[in-house]
């Protein structure tokens, strides 16, 4: 019968539990619409690094 010879201790055990947890998105404050948004990405108003790359009035026409 498979029985384990020592007791495993709590840091162990938490040490190879240790990549189970929540990943936190990276939110950025972006200075030129005002809101949150992710890193990496166009900001729902098409700004991306502080110039307009997609205009509104295109990005809406297509809904």
């Amino acid at each position: 019968m498979a029985v384990p010879k020592r007791h495993t201790s709590k840091q162990k055990k938490r040490s190879r539990r240790g990549h189970i947890k929540l990943a936190v998105p990276a939110m950025h404050y972006d200075a030129t619409t005002g809101e949150y948004r992710l890193s990496h990405r166009v900001s729902p108003k098409g700004y991306y690094k502080g110039r307009q790359v997609v205009n509104e009035t295109s990005a809406s026409d297509n809904n």
